[in-house]
């Protein structure tokens, strides 16, 4: 497989970490960072779930503060602003040579962002709880309702550690790669479209939904099954957008596990429908 990046074998294989795997981490000396990024588009607020009961010494991080600049000409979710993510992390107790473990509810999107925001910046060593809060909590594993006050991290955010698109960039990878579209089908299709103003996908992007590459209790699908689910990979490039850049990443997570190095495109279709020049496909 052409796109294989050798330069993230050790991402490859440890981008997961199981629930008994991360409890027994947490139990050294010097455990992960732990990084609560629940988050819903439509509500409610992440940090409600978080009060109610979350991993413990985790922090949370909010997705549309934190992971996240203000919506805008480029997107619902634009890519924060280096100083404000350093900030935000710094304030979360990460650094660069701690491993961060991060975790949603269990569909895996906001971790997803966060895994690969965190690795766009520059972060080294950053997993995703497999199955999220929901597996956690099933396996029988202690939660807690105490809010950590961590001691502040030394993280330096650098950006460009991860190749993005704009969206130039994935009109021409559309033409002459490969453009996977994250969103449900039916958005894609261009039938529905709750979120962003003009309904279609851009031309020659194929559809791969997340939500495909997940089990039914969020857990992402075993190794053999990914690259099967997501389709061939025959381009001399791979991009891929959702709505905001947030569902792409779990497309993007696992192109990373089966070996594939992909770009986002971080305004996605928020940020390609905005300007009626561009071309709109429904199909």
């Amino acid at each position: 497989m052409s796109q294989r990046s050798d330069r993230d074998s050790v991402l490859v294989s440890t981008l997961l970490v199981k629930p008994g795997e991360l409890a027994a981490e947490l139990a050294q000396d010097r455990p992960p960072v732990l990084l609560d990024v629940r988050w819903r588009l439509a509500g409610p607020p992440g940090i409600d779930s978080y009060r109610r009961g979350h991993l413990p010494g985790a922090v949370f991080a909010d997705l549309d503060r934190d992971l996240a600049a203000p919506p805008g000409p480029a997107g619902r979710h634009p890519l924060p602003e280096p100083a404000a993510f350093q900030a935000a992390m710094r304030a979360a107790g990460v650094s660069r040579g701690r491993p961060v473990v991060v975790y949603d509810d269990g569909d895996a999107m906001s971790a997803a962002r966060g895994w690969w925001t965190l690795r766009y910046f520059g972060h080294p060593d950053v997993r995703v709880l497999d199955g999220g809060y929901r597996a956690w909590a099933g396996a029988g594993l202690p939660v807690s309702t105490d809010e950590p006050g961590p001691a502040p991290g030394d993280f330096t955010a650098e950006a460009g550690q991860m190749p993005v698109l704009d969206a130039a960039g994935a009109q021409a990878t559309a033409r002459t790669g490969l453009l996977l579209d994250a969103r449900a089908g039916e958005r894609y299709r261009g039938e529905t479209e709750p979120v962003d103003p003009v309904a279609g996908h851009i031309p020659g992007a194929r559809n791969v939904p997340s939500t495909g590459l997940l089990t039914d209790d969020g857990r992402f699908v075993s190794d053999g099954a990914l690259l099967d689910r997501i389709g061939a990979i025959d381009g001399p490039a791979t991009g891929v957008y959702c709505g905001s850049g947030v569902t792409a990443s779990v497309v993007l997570a696992a192109l990373a596990m089966a070996g594939v190095d992909a770009a986002l495109y971080p305004g996605s279709w928020s940020e390609w429908c905005s300007d009626p020049t561009r071309p709109v496909a429904k199909d």
